[in-house]
C-alpha cells in the first residue's frame, strides 16, 4: 500500500461531441485551480466560459466534497475522523464503496493489499525504532476492520489506522469522469496520477496515453476507450528517504519497478496497479482474473 504525494498535477479535457477531422475549432472554455492539494486545470471543448461555469463549479464542489471523505491531510475528513477515534458512524455511500473494493483486493491479493498499513506509513515516515516499526507492525490487519452500512470500527482505536491513497485517487476519477457526463460531456479524459477516459479525443481517435516508468519518462504508449489506467512505482517516493514508498503488510519488499494496469474503473486499476507491486510475475494473471476486464499494460 502506498502514501502518495501531494505533488501532481490534475487535467481533464472534456467535449460534447467529437470534432470531425479538419472540423473548424469550436469554443473551448478553461480553468486553473488547486484541486486535492494539487494544481489542477479542466479545458472543456465545444462551450464558451459563461456555458462552462456551471460544470467548473460543479466539478469544483464534487472535489471539495469527495476530499473530505478521503483526504488523510485534512482532520475534518471522513478518513481522519476514522482514524483519529477508531469508530465512523454513518459513513458516506463513496467510503463504502471503496472499503468493499478494499476487501476484494485483499482477498484477491492474499493480503498484500491491505489499507490498515497506515500505522507502518507513520512509523516508519517518523524515524522510529525497531521495536516501533514491529509495534506498528502489529497493528495491521485489515481483517479486523469491521465495515457496516452504518458504521466503520477499528480493531484498535489509537493504534489502528487505514490509508487509501493506493485506491482513493482511482475512486475520485471515477467520479468526476461520471459528473463530467452527467452534463452530457461525452468525451473526456480525467488525469488525476490515475487516468480515466471516456469517449473519443476531439480527432475521433481513441485517446492516446503515456504510461511513465520509475525514471519518469515514457516507457510505453497504449489508446484508451471507456476505460481507465494506473500506473505504480514502489521507487518514484520514498519513506523518509530510504523505504519505498508501497509497503507490503506482510513484510516483503516490492518485486517490480513500475507496473500499469487498465480497467473498466480507474478505482480497480488503481488498487491493482498498487498490489501487484507486491505480487510475484507468475502469480499476477490469476489475480487480475478476479477482476473482468482488467490487463497488464505494463511491467518493469
Amino acid at each position: 500500500m502506498t502514501q502518495l504525494s501531494r505533488r501532481r498535477f490534475l487535467s481533464i479535457s472534456a467535449a460534447c461531441a467529437a470534432l470531425p477531422a479538419g472540423a473548424v475549432a469550436a469554443p473551448s472554455a478553461q480553468w486553473r485551480g488547486v484541486a486535492l492539494g494539487a494544481g489542477a486545470s479542466l479545458r472543456i471543448e465545444g462551450l464558451d466560459d459563461a456555458e462552462a461555469a456551471p460544470i467548473i463549479a460543479a466539478v469544483e464542489a464534487e472535489l471539495e466534497r469527495l476530499e473530505l471523505i478521503f483526504s488523510l491531510y485534512r482532520p475534518e475528513s471522513q478518513l481522519s475522523a476514522l482514524n483519529r477515534d477508531g469508530r465512523l458512524t454513518d459513513p458516506a455511500p463513496e467510503l463504502l464503496d471503496v472499503l468493499s473494493l478494499c476487501s476484494a483486493l485483499y482477498d484477491a491479493t492474499e493480503g498484500a493489499f491491505d489499507p490498515s498499513v497506515q500505522p507502518l506509513w507513520l512509523a516508519l515516515a517518523q524515524g522510529g525504532t525497531e521495536n516501533e516499526v514491529e509495534a506498528a507492525r502489529g497493528a495491521v490487519g485489515w481483517q479486523g476492520v469491521s465495515v457496516q452500512p452504518d458504521e466503520v470500527l477499528l480493531p484498535r482505536p489509537g493504534l489502528s489506522g487505514l490509508t487509501l491513497n493506493g485506491i482513493a485517487q482511482g475512486a475520485i476519477t471515477d467520479r468526476i469522469s461520471g459528473l463530467l457526463k452527467s452534463f452530457g460531456l461525452t468525451d473526456v479524459l480525467v488525469d488525476m496520477g490515475e487516468i480515466a477516459a471516456l469517449g473519443r479525443h476531439a480527432d475521433g481517435r481513441d485517446w492516446q496515453v503515456g504510461l511513465l516508468g520509475p525514471d519518469g519518462a515514457i516507457r510505453q504508449r497504449i489508446t484508451l476507450r471507456d476505460r481507465a489506467v494506473a500506473t505504480s512505482a514502489p521507487d518514484a517516493t520514498r519513506i523518509g528517504g530510504m523505504q519505498a514508498h508501497i509497503l507490503d503488510p506482510r513484510g516483503g519488499n516490492p518485486l517490480h519497478q513500475a507496473i500499469s494496469v487498465s480497467a473498466p474503473s480507474a478505482a480497480i486499476a488503481d488498487g491493482l496497479s498498487t498490489a501487484l507491486c507486491l505480487i510475484p510475475r507468475e502469480e499476477i494473471a490469476l489475480v487480475l482474473s478476479r477482476f473482468p476486464r482488467s490487463k497488464l499494460e505494463m511491467l518493469i
